[in-house]
C-alpha cells in the first residue's frame, strides 16, 4: 500500500515536470512574442539580453551544480530511490557535460598532487637535514648523547618534525582525493 502512494506520487512529480517545461516553453514565446510587436530601443534590447544571459549564466554554474549533487549524495536521511530522483531532477533541470566534470575532476587532482609534491620535498629535506653534516655551529646543542661525540641533536628533532609534516602533508591530500 505504501509502495503504491510512492508510485503515485512519483508519476504525478513527473507529469508536474512536464508541464513546467511547458510552461517554460510558453513563457519563452510569449517573450519572443512580446520583444517581435514592442519597439524597443537598442538599449533596452542590451539590458534584457544581459539580465537574460546573466540567468543562464546562474544556472550552469559548474561548482554549484557540482556542489548540489554531493549534496544530495552525503544525505544520509534519503533513500536510494529518493537520492536518484533527486538528482535526476538535478540532470532535468541543470546542463552538465563531460567537459566540466574533467574540468572539475582535473582541478582536484591537482588538488591533490600540489600538497603530496610538497610533502615529498619536506621529507627529500627532512632526511638530507639528518644524514648530511652540518657545520658544527649549526648542530645547536645535543638533546641526548649516544657517545660522548655523537647524540641526538636539536637538528635532528627539527628534521624528524619536517619529515612527519611531509608524511602528514602526502597522507592528507591522499585521502582527501579518495574520498
Amino acid at each position: 500500500m505504501l509502495t503504491e502512494k510512492k508510485v503515485f506520487d512519483d508519476l504525478e512529480s513527473f507529469s508536474r515536470i512536464n508541464e513546467k517545461d511547458l510552461t517554460l516553453d510558453d513563457k519563452l514565446n510569449e517573450l519572443i512574442n512580446l520583444l517581435n510587436s514592442s519597439a524597443i530601443d537598442s538599449e533596452n534590447i542590451k539590458q534584457i539580453q544581459h539580465k537574460f544571459n546573466h540567468a543562464i549564466h546562474q544556472k550552469l554554474s559548474d561548482s554549484e551544480l557540482i556542489a548540489e549533487f554531493e549534496k544530495v549524495d552525503d544525505d544520509d536521511a534519503l533513500s536510494r530511490l529518493e537520492k536518484l530522483d533527486k538528482i535526476e531532477m538535478l540532470l532535468k533541470t541543470n546542463y552538465i557535460d563531460t567537459k566540466v566534470v574533467k574540468s572539475i575532476a582535473f582541478k582536484r587532482f591537482l588538488e591533490m598532487i600540489v600538497p603530496v609534491m610538497i610533502g615529498l620535498v619536506m621529507v627529500t629535506l627532512g632526511f638530507a637535514m639528518i644524514i648530511l653534516p652540518a657545520p658544527p655551529y649549526f648542530e645547536m646543542f645535543t638533546i641526548f648523547h649516544f657517545t660522548v661525540d655523537d647524540g641526538f641533536t636539536l637538528m635532528d628533532l627539527i628534521s624528524l618534525i619536517i619529515i612527519l609534516t611531509g608524511i602528514f602533508l602526502v597522507i592528507k591530500s591522499y585521502f582527501k582525493y579518495a574520498n
